[in-house]
């Protein structure tokens, strides 16, 4: 497999979408500053289905179908250039993927053939570039979801065992000090593959979707399952749901898609869910990544009727912001990016959007508040920091700081980001530097590595620190 750095024409690539229903954002006119800019498209040596951001700052990403089974990629995106890490010995396609404290991706379950799993699971090191296989799980899972605890385990849950609808039931904890699993026999339940899981800031575990029924799971002891809200929409197959501030936003997905985005409020007595604004377009087999500044980006996705109708690509972004809940359309990039597709936050605020069904292409967009001016600059800030404990970042920018971020290093695959979510941070001014208060706990800050940013009042983000949550 060749690994070069080729670049393929964005004119090339519109011309090759002739004949298709091809929608692109009426903002192409405005300026950077107003609907951000696209880069030109880079040929990567396979498609980017399984992609993570690594505590280094470096990305992480797998292959579809066969490709699974070589050496994964990886991309400088300060330098540009490409790479490869060892192959993990077994086919990482369909796994489900979230980092462990020290930084270590854990994979869980693998491709034998279309919706059978491996029972196979492994720890990938960033610092020695290394595969260590761990225990198989009970069964194989193919499309699991993997959640990070509070004390730094981690939660499979769902995959297919052996043929569609044959769903391994019974969810597993990776317990992290011992690389061994806990089998939660006493939580079984049938939930379809690539569940929207997330640990609220209760420490249980909330699934989001893809049903319309929502569920708590308890993960101690044997682990317990209990009935939440309903959604209002009903099943969102294939679309992104994100964590902010203990807020889950469900957005488009579903056969055939849908505009709606729904938010429930885990911080509250009686979560429920509620409409939000939707989309300006349906949308479905599209990607969600939060920003340094609050707000969520949405880039590619499908508004046509089947399950990856790539007749009808939505190529223009569009931003969601939260204050105003409102929608604002965007620049579109070059390709289609449905199924397989992925999109992550890079430490220097600009978005990576690769990958797609049988695509080994990959662009990065360059988010509006890169062009409203100089970032805010961090000359020092601390490495780790304990929940609820005090820390300064020392800025020459203090006084026009208006936020500070936390965001975990995303891993994302089939439209869910399993690793991703935004805190805000309490913080004070002073001269020359910001007084902030961490998490209050590691329900809301679970174990692990965090992007720190900080936003100043035009919107613009410093460049990300890395700032690590270390396990009880």
């Amino acid at each position: 497999m060749k690994w070069n750095h080729d670049v393929l024409s964005p004119g090339v690539v519109v011309a090759g979408l002739l004949g298709f229903v091809v929608l692109a954002s009426p903002a192409h006119a405005q300026s950077a500053a107003q609907v951000g800019q696209w880069s030109s498209v880079m040929t990567w040596p396979m498609s980017a289905t399984h992609t993570s951001l690594l505590p280094d700052g470096k990305v992480i990403f797998i292959g579809e179908y066969e490709q699974g089974l070589l050496p994964p990629g990886r991309w400088d995106p300060t330098t540009q250039t490409l790479s490869q890490f060892p192959a993990p010995g077994y086919n990482v396609f369909c796994s489900g993927q979230t980092f462990l404290s020290n930084g270590k991706l854990l994979y869980s379950g693998g491709h034998i053939a279309t919706d059978e799993g491996l029972p196979h699971a492994s720890l990938f090191d960033f610092n020695t570039s290394t595969w260590t296989r761990v225990p198989d799980m009970n069964a194989g899972r193919w499309y699991p979801t993997n959640t990070t605890l509070n004390n730094g385990d981690v939660l499979t849950s769902s995959g297919e065992i052996d043929g569609p609808g044959d769903i391994n039931q019974i969810p597993q904890r990776f317990i992290a000090a011992t690389s061994a699993w806990r089998t939660l026999i006493g939580a079984q339940q049938d939930i379809p593959f690539y569940p929207k899981m997330f640990l609220a800031p209760d420490g249980r575990i909330f699934y989001a979707g893809q049903l319309r029924n929502s569920l708590w799971l308890d993960p101690t002891g044997s682990g317990a399952w209990s009935m939440g809200p309903l959604s209002n929409y009903g099943s969102r197959s294939y679309g992104p749901a994100v964590y902010l501030d203990g807020k889950i936003l469900l957005i488009g997905g579903s056969q055939p898609p849908t505009a709606t985005v729904e938010e429930i409020d885990l911080t509250t007595a009686s979560p429920a869910w509620r409409y939000l604004a939707p989309m300006s377009i349906a949308r479905r087999q599209h990607n969600a990544v939060i920003l340094p500044d609050g707000t969520v980006l949405v880039v590619g996705g499908s508004s046509g009727p089947g399950f990856n109708s790539s007749d009808f690509p939505v190529l223009y972004a569009e931003l969601y912001n939260p204050v105003t809940n409102t929608w604002t359309s965007l620049s579109s990039g070059a390709r289609y990016r449905g199924y397989h597709s992925t999109a992550l936050l890079l430490p220097d605020g600009r978005v990576l959007s690769a990958g797609g069904y049988e695509d080994t292409t990959a662009e990065v967009y360059s988010p509006p508040y890169l062009f409203k001016g100089p970032r805010p600059v961090v000359t020092a800030a601390p490495t780790t920091s304990l929940p609820a404990a005090t820390f300064t970042i020392t800025t020459p920018d203090a006084a026009n700081i208006t936020r500070v971020s936390l965001i975990a290093l995303s891993s994302v695959t089939h439209t869910f980001d399993q690793n991703q979510r935004l805190l805000t941070l309490n913080f004070t001014r002073g001269a020359g530097s910001l007084t902030v208060t961490a998490p209050a706990n590691r329900n809301i800050a679970p174990p692990g590595y965090y992007q720190l940013f900080i936003v100043n009042a035009a919107g613009v983000p410093s460049l990300g620190r890395r700032l690590r949550i270390p396990p009880p």
